[in-house]
């Protein structure tokens, strides 16, 4: 399968490098064909120009800032997102890449009633994240960074697309052999990981 992996965390030796480092291992372990984005390594901008918001509904004339990142969309079978959560969503870096890339012509088009897919060659979303919170505060608040991948994104992919989502709640109080069970956890389910 031909994986798309967006890494997003500002510091190169964070815990979130860790697992995405985890996720890769995983994915070579089950011959799986992985092409590794990491957004801040790359110095990805995430704010869109006047400009470009000029042309974002202009297909083909949108992808001229972003051809690598439509053409890796174009390529993937499947999508690898590695990020920490922060204010119950993705960081603002990740965010950019979605508002930058996911453009009409990309991911969508625009139809007369709701949007039409246009990624329908990614069947499968795999979210590997963390959370400051406490399960029962995100269910309180109703997960919201889940119902944006799951509803949302999910929408713009194939029919049927799978959603797989590891996390570990409550960071800031978590040890190091939690931390290490989490790692081999997304190694593990990585390393298993069937097209």
């Amino acid at each position: 399968m031909r994986v798309l992996m967006i890494a997003c965390h500002p510091c190169a030796d964070s815990f979130s490098a860790a697992l995405r480092d985890a996720a890769c291992a995983g994915l070579d372990l089950s011959g799986q064909e992985v092409r590794l984005r990491d957004l801040h390594a790359e110095g990805f901008v995430p704010v869109m120009s006047a400009e470009e918001h000029q042309v974002t509904n202009m297909p083909g004339t949108n992808e001229a800032l972003v051809a690598r990142d439509a053409d890796d969309l174009r390529w993937a079978e499947a999508l690898v997102l590695v990020y920490p959560t922060w204010w119950y969503g993705m960081p603002a870096m990740l965010k950019g890449w979605f508002d930058r890339v996911w453009l009409p012509g990309i991911a969508f088009r625009i139809g007369e009633g709701a949007i039409e897919p246009m990624l329908t060659n990614i069947r499968r979303i795999t979210v590997v994240t963390t959370y400051g919170s406490p399960p029962w505060l995100l269910w309180y608040l109703g997960w919201p960074d889940f119902k944006v991948m799951k509803r949302g994104l999910r929408r713009l992919c194939a029919r049927g697309c799978r959603v797989d989502w590891l996390y570990l709640t409550r960071m800031d109080h978590r040890r190091r052999p939690d931390l290490e069970r989490f790692l081999v956890r997304v190694g593990s389910f990585f390393a298993a990981w069937m097209a």
